[in-house]
């Protein structure tokens, strides 16, 4: 067959240029589709945008729901005998911290043996009463209970060591090297305060027993209290306070204690005052995105009028111009900037915050800062409402977690462009196949066409070959 390039060349009749011609008439039919799918392609795009947008709002939504959890209070005294943190439970005023006690753990140390790794018993253990390490803490229903089954060959100080830390209870174990021929075995509770002190003993091995068994109450012991098991005692506002950890929490509410030495000659004055500053960043940090989302939302509707005369329309226009979903979800958004909500701050403009002619949001900072510092709990209220149904950041909230969803407004009108996007993929590879068919055909029939024309010269010129040879 003839290429596109030689076809007519016999003919003189210009065929490839003429199929070249027909080839991109027939690719003009892909023309509309490839322009569809730029568009949706586009606006797919914008939507990812926009959902991006509408998460942040969400997210600052979801903080402004837990208002309840933002501390609007701080601690501004400088301590030495304790670290202080606070919730959002804790109150502004001055307390009087004395400690005089820390909490600590009981550490039990072993008598001196000469190596580490050789068995501490000759007993056997025996099948009807195994030889098992069983550490006791605490009594009644605090009574916790760590018990360790030790073979023949798990009796050195090692072995022990190794099978008290694999059951990583509530007691940890360590050898200790005194010089360069002597090793104790050091038992030491995990967490601090009196109840957990540790009594040990052994079963099915007396003699084991004898090296490392331990009851503050008995006479003789094989270990030996290096460390005694301590409660932190302190004093807050001269009421005594008794803890097992050097943590200290609920005295007072809201307020937590890490004590770190004892108070030196008098008690320390611990400050708590008013912040309004986490809550004012949160409603600060709704607002930005409030906004952002609204420019978000102008800018992938934009329009652009053109002159009457003109056939297509102006190339800022945004990408979902004119899309009912968007504007679906800004409405809701810009109703909900209205609501009434029960309380002392009925609506956002209480708090001085305010709703512009182009739907953005302003503070007036005075205003906020007004409500924060005299009604705290209020503006906390007028956000969460009881946390369910009512309280602006709970119903905004809720509104942008159902438009998130995977069955939400934006995962369908996504949904809906992937499935366009299919379809016009799916005609567009129709389409070329049509379009290569009709191109093979035109090819077969220009081949065939030059060469009858050529065919057709050929005879013409041997005709008049002869008729000229006859008339001389």
């Amino acid at each position: 067959m003839a290429s596109v390039s030689a076809l007519g060349v016999g003919s003189n009749l210009k065929l490839g240029d003429l199929l070249d011609d027909l080839t991109k008439a027939e690719q003009g039919r892909l023309t509309p589709l490839t322009s569809q799918q730029t568009s949706y392609k586009a606006k797919l795009t914008a939507w990812s945008v926009v959902q991006s947008s509408v998460q942040k709002v969400q997210s600052a939504a979801e903080a402004l729901s837990k208002a309840q959890n933002i501390a609007t209070t701080k601690v501004t005294s400088t301590n030495k005998a304790f670290t202080a943190t606070i919730d959002a439970a804790a109150t502004a005023g001055d307390y009087s911290v004395e400690v005089t006690q820390l909490a600590q753990a009981q550490s039990l140390v072993s008598g001196k043996f000469d190596s580490k790794d050789t068995p501490l018993t000759t007993v056997k253990s025996a099948a009807e009463e195994p030889r098992t390490l069983v550490f006791t803490q605490g009594s009644g229903d605090d009574q916790k209970v760590m018990k360790v089954s030790l073979s023949d060959d798990q009796t050195s100080l090692t072995a022990i060591r190794d099978a008290v830390n694999k059951q990583q209870g509530g007691v940890t174990a360590s050898i200790i090297q005194a010089d360069d021929n002597s090793f104790h075995l050091s038992f030491t509770a995990r967490d601090t305060g009196e109840k957990n002190a540790m009594t040990i003993s052994v079963t099915g091995d007396d003699e084991l027993q004898a090296a490392i068994g331990y009851d503050k109450t008995a006479s003789q012991n094989g270990m030996e209290q290096k460390v005694e098991a301590k409660d932190a005692e302190l004093k807050i506002n001269n009421i005594p306070i008794t803890r097992s950890s050097n943590t200290i929490t609920g005295a007072p509410e809201g307020l937590t204690l890490n004590l770190t030495a004892t108070t030196e000659d008098k008690a320390e004055k611990l400050t708590v005052t008013k912040d309004t500053a986490p809550m004012k960043t949160a409603v600060k940090a709704f607002v930005d995105a409030y906004n952002s989302l609204q420019t978000t939302i102008d800018s992938q509707t934009k329009f652009t009028a053109v002159d009457k005369d003109s056939t297509t329309q102006d190339s800022s226009n945004g990408d979902l111009l004119g899309d009912g979903t968007l504007r679906g979800i800004q409405t809701q958004l810009r109703s909900m900037l209205s609501s009434s909500q029960t309380g002392e701050f009925g609506n956002l403009a209480s708090l001085g915050l305010t709703q512009d002619i182009n739907g953005r949001l302003s503070i007036d900072d005075a205003q906020l800062d007004k409500a924060l510092n005299e009604k705290p709990t209020s503006v906390s209220e007028f956000f969460v409402g009881d946390g369910e149904k009512t309280g602006f950041g709970v119903q905004i909230n809720k509104l942008l977690t159902s438009v998130l969803a995977s069955d939400g407004a934006i995962k369908n009108a996504t949904n809906g462009i992937d499935k366009t996007l299919k379809n016009l993929d799916d005609k567009i590879k129709t389409t070329n196949v049509s379009i290569n068919s009709v191109i093979e055909r035109y090819k077969k029939q220009f081949t065939e066409l030059d060469k009858m024309v050529n065919q057709l010269t050929n005879t013409g010129n041997y005709l008049t070959k002869q008729f000229e040879a006859m008339s001389s």
